[in-house]
């Protein structure tokens, strides 16, 4: 075997050969250029020095590298694009007419778009009227006491139309003023009045605020499982002291928690001048229920607001004009919040915390009755009159004084808490609905961890033109 000179040795061999390519690579010499190689040896087993540079070839970009394992040497195309090599179009003199256009057109949209964003927002907000007001009644509740000139505590025990559970009193127990606040706050019954055979007569207690014998009495009678109403609450309203034909209300106010209650911020008529209910119109500014939000129709994460109005209980058309919304995240039993109503000849509609977020609109420009498209007569086949058209305002039957109302009820058998939904312990049409309620308070009574409906302060105004405003 014979060596290298140090000669040799220090240059990592110089002679340069061409290598012929072997059959398996044939293939590839075909398709690459040649070039020259530097080998320390022709000899066998003869390694050339590792750390000698490889030598370029002709082509710039390729370079051979020595093979210290034997066979053919090892090949390596730089794929790198030289720096005098890059284009840069952005220098040349003569740009792409087409290319300005590729971004001044979306410019152009953009600006388009925004205009019109900003013309519709303007419009909307511009559209909307700016009536004139004056103040009938606002009130803080600061002065610690429930002004007796406006409100009206109710007592009755007749279930308000609605079947409704709970007894409203004129006590402090269940409605009064606290720290600056009004509060409505539902309680039990004395267990005592339903657990034996008693009467409760308001009218002989000189307290009942109906003509109706049923609205003012109630018994228990152990035998047939009728009972005294199983709580109580209060049902307060400004029918004394403050009306409006049209105007703007505020109610700022924190719901209850608890099964089964129903709070609301109503509307009723000073008089029923088209007739008995619907006929004369019922305004829902915020309806909710106590239960949290899995109850399937809306606990007190949701509140409703509608217009009820027909010829008679079973062709209201509310259905037709309500609308419902959600509190975001939370409840509207956890904070306080603005409930509102703004009323005019043209239109009516409810909103929370702002005009801007309304609950429900209704413009009044059809008649009422041709928009209910009621049957021709009612179950008894007595024919259907209509005392609306013959005023010739659209807005009939909310054309007249209607007053506010602030109540939590309790359980009801009108269909506002669903059969079969959530647990409900009673079956509306049962005749021993309340008891079957009261047997069950201890599923019930554990949910009312805040049963109060607390209100901040309301604000009646009644619109200029009307009411001697």
């Amino acid at each position: 075997m014979s060596k290298l000179s140090p000669s040799e040795l220090r240059s990592g061999g110089r002679d340069e050969i061409t290598p012929a390519p072997s059959a398996a690579n044939s293939a590839l010499h075909s398709r690459e250029p040649s070039f020259t190689s530097r080998n320390t040896s022709e000899k066998p087993g003869v390694q050339g020095n590792p750390f000698a540079t490889p030598v370029h070839s002709a082509n710039p970009s390729m370079v051979i590298l020595p093979n210290t394992h034997g066979g053919e040497p090892a090949y390596f195309r730089s794929r790198r694009i030289r720096k005098e090599n890059i284009e840069k179009p952005w220098l040349k003199e003569g740009k792409d007419r087409h290319q300005k256009w590729q971004t001044l057109i979306p410019m152009l949209g953009l600006f388009v778009g925004l205009s019109i964003g900003a013309f519709m927002v303007y419009d909307g907000w511009t559209s909307v009227p700016e009536h004139r007001y004056c103040i009938v009644y606002e009130d803080d509740f600061s002065s610690g006491q429930l002004n007796e000139d406006v409100w009206t505590k109710e007592a009755e025990v007749g279930g308000y139309g609605n079947g409704q559970f709970e007894q409203t009193t004129v006590t402090e127990e269940n409605v009064y003023v606290t720290d600056g606040m009004l509060t409505i706050k539902p309680t039990l019954q004395d267990e005592s009045l339903i657990n034996q055979n008693s009467v409760l007569n308001l009218t002989q207690m000189g307290i009942c605020s109906s003509n109706v014998w049923s609205n003012c009495v109630a018994v228990t009678n152990t035998t047939n499982g009728t009972i005294i109403p199983p709580a109580k609450s209060a049902r307060i309203s400004t029918k004394k002291g403050a009306k409006i034909k049209y105007g703007r209300i505020e109610v700022v106010a924190k719901l209850p928690q608890g099964d089964w209650l129903w709070p609301a911020i109503w509307m009723l008529p000073e008089e029923n001048t088209y007739g008995q209910w619907p006929l004369s119109g019922e305004i829902d500014i915020a309806e909710s229920r106590g239960n949290n939000h899995t109850y399937p129709l809306g606990g007190n994460n949701v509140i409703s607001s509608t217009l009820h109005w027909g010829p008679d209980l079973t062709n209201d058309a509310w259905w037709r004009t309500y609308g419902k919304t959600s509190a975001l995240m939370t409840t509207f039993a956890q904070s306080f919040h603005t409930f509102g109503l703004e009323w005019s000849e043209k239109y009516i509609y409810m909103y929370l915390d702002s005009r801007l977020l309304q609950v429900m609109y209704n413009k009044f420009g059809k008649p009422l009755w041709e928009r209910g498209n009621f049957p021709l007569s009612d179950q008894n086949g007595t024919a259907f009159v209509d005392p609306w058209s013959q005023t010739g305002n659209p807005s009939t039957p909310f054309d007249q004084n209607f007053y506010l109302v602030l109540n939590v009820a309790v359980g009801g058998t009108n269909g506002w808490f669903q059969d079969g939904e959530a647990g409900k312990p009673w079956v509306d049409a049962s005749p021993t609905a309340k008891l079957d309620f009261w047997k069950a308070r201890d599923r019930w009574l554990p949910t009312w961890t805040d049963p109060t409906m607390q209100v901040k302060s309301v604000k009646i105004l009644q619109q200029q033109g009307y009411n001697g405003c």
